[in-house]
């Protein structure tokens, strides 16, 4: 079954997005990062203006189809549909529940300490509750 994760506390969601992209994909594991329309491009060029040492190979999910493919990181937006990939890990940085999870081996909930974005992931915390998930906490704030 697919290991679920949130990741809660982030006091900055990009910062700490960069950190974990940089640990996970260090593992080999390919990953598809959702994120809502604001915050992608910045993720992006944050991806990009990264120190050589720390620059990880990444894609937008509307590349070409042999660019996703060799992708380690993919960048999408909530519903495009990538379902011809694969993928180990999903980082969702979106308000929204990603469809079909148990596609993926892990889920990677980040949350901010926003009350809204706090607020938003209630439900998917819920969710993946009652559809038998087990659910590891990190509480970010503890270990600042």
């Amino acid at each position: 079954m697919t290991q679920v994760a949130f990741h809660f506390g982030a006091p900055d969601k990009l910062a700490y997005a960069l950190r974990l992209l940089r640990k996970a994909s260090a593992t080999g594991a390919r990953i598809l990062v959702v994120a809502d329309a604001d915050l992608l491009p910045r993720l992006d060029a944050a991806l990009w203006a990264s120190a050589a040492t720390d620059f990880r190979p990444h894609c937008v999910g509307h590349a070409a189809p042999q660019v996703l493919s060799r992708s380690p990181i993919v960048l999408a937006e909530p519903g495009l549909d990538l379902m011809a990939h694969t993928y180990d890990v999903l980082v969702n940085l979106s308000v929204t529940l990603p469809p079909e999870i148990e596609r993926y081996q892990r889920v990677i909930e980040v949350v901010s300490t926003d009350d809204e974005d706090r607020a938003q992931a209630r439900p998917r915390w819920k969710w993946y509750a009652e559809h038998g998930y087990a659910i590891d906490r990190h509480d970010l704030q503890l270990r600042s």
